[in-house]
């Protein structure tokens, strides 16, 4: 894959991701360099202001998602998604490990067109590069509203290392992390 200088140069910039469940992928993206705030939440379904429980059922047509605010000048959009890649199976069609079902689909909800170029000219190096043995199924497209979830899934990693899923899901996310992306990492996690 080619080196890419940030896209942004100034301010705060968001970006909206889906993964699987959505406490998979704020506690390892929430720990990089950059990365001001992950808030978990809801996006590109037909109800308006989804519960979990309308998640839950997977007729919502929503994602769990995560908004991510970063600083380009420390992280670029490009890098955030490919630690995204990695701490995902993105050849998964509605499904991460066990969970199942469209809410757990891979997807990349883009803010602008520049978004939206990196992430398919990424998707095609990895494509290209034969990282996985099957298609990338990642959805990439504009965002829609994204519907914060309810305050308890909020840094549900932190507030709850010891809950079982945690322990077996998303404790190896953040240890594959470390391992993979030390260098990105804010200092001390």
């Amino acid at each position: 894959m080619s080196e890419q200088a940030p896209v942004f140069t100034s301010g705060p910039a968001v970006a909206t991701l889906g993964g699987g469940c959505f406490w998979c992928t704020e506690a390892p993206l929430s720990k990089l360099k950059g990365v001001s705030q992950v808030v978990s939440g809801y996006a590109g379904g037909h109800l308006e202001n989804p519960t979990y429980e309308d998640i839950c059922t997977g007729t919502s047509g929503h994602a769990e998602v995560i908004q991510v605010t970063f600083d380009p000048a420390v992280i670029d959009y490009r890098t955030l998604l490919i630690t995204l890649f990695a701490i995902h199976d993105p050849t998964t069609l509605n499904r991460q490990g066990n969970d199942r079902g469209t809410q757990y689909r891979s997807v990349i909800f883009t803010h602008d067109e520049t978004q939206a170029q990196i992430a398919r000219q990424l998707i095609a190096e990895l494509e290209a590069a034969h990282v996985w043995d099957d298609p990338i199924v990642t959805e990439v497209s504009p965002v829609p509203k994204f519907w914060p979830a309810e305050a308890y899934h909020q840094d549900y990693f932190t507030n709850n290392p010891f809950q079982p899923y945690c322990m077996a899901v998303v404790g190896p996310k953040v240890q594959k992390m470390r391992e993979k992306f030390g260098n990105l990492l804010k200092p001390g996690v």
